[in-house]
């Protein structure tokens, strides 16, 4: 899975410490949902899993230049209906700036609707997430809604801004 920007692959054990790095700033937790794996073991678990399951779970590293510079993930949400739900992106500090996550984010759609044949992309961010509120919309995901109050965070109620994707959004 390649752009002219990004490189998407499968996280290996080898990327387990960088993972541990890119979400455990403070500036980057505020964005993460309390269940995110953070730990090393956690990863590792997620990282194996990823391999396990490939057509249902990833954890995947976005590449520029050879470079680590982000990550994503993805699991199955509904397999009937064929819904994944992304979550995850995190960008390297030295890397942010550059729009890496919306060819990640693209790539990564083209990956999961086209090749994996899913036939929905869901994420959803906390409302006070500007940032990735605009990453979704630039990247071609649809606004779907609001779910108000949903998360409990840090001792506060937040919103969820909700987003979709179907494979004819890549073709439109």
């Amino acid at each position: 899975m390649v752009t002219d920007a990004v490189e998407l692959r499968r996280a290996t054990p080898d990327d387990a410490d960088f993972l541990v790095a890119l979400y455990a700033p403070e500036d980057v937790d505020p964005f993460l949902g309390p269940r995110r794996a953070r730990s090393r073991e956690e990863l590792l678990a997620e990282i194996e899993r990823s391999a396990r399951e490939p057509a249902t779970f990833g954890r995947m590293i976005i590449e520029a230049g050879g470079e680590r510079a982000g990550a994503l993930g993805y699991h199955e949400v509904n397999a009937r209906n064929r819904i994944a739900q992304l979550e995850g992106l995190a960008v390297h500090p030295s890397f942010r700036g550059r729009r890496l996550a919306d060819a990640a984010a693209r790539e990564a759609q083209r990956y999961l609707l086209l090749e994996l044949d899913f036939h929905r992309l869901e994420l959803a961010c906390y409302g006070f997430n500007e940032r990735a509120i605009a990453h979704a919309e630039r990247s071609g995901f649809v606004r779907e809604g609001v779910k108000r109050k949903a998360y409990l965070r840090n001792g506060e109620w937040q919103d969820a801004v909700e987003f979709g994707l179907v494979r004819e959004d890549l073709e439109g």
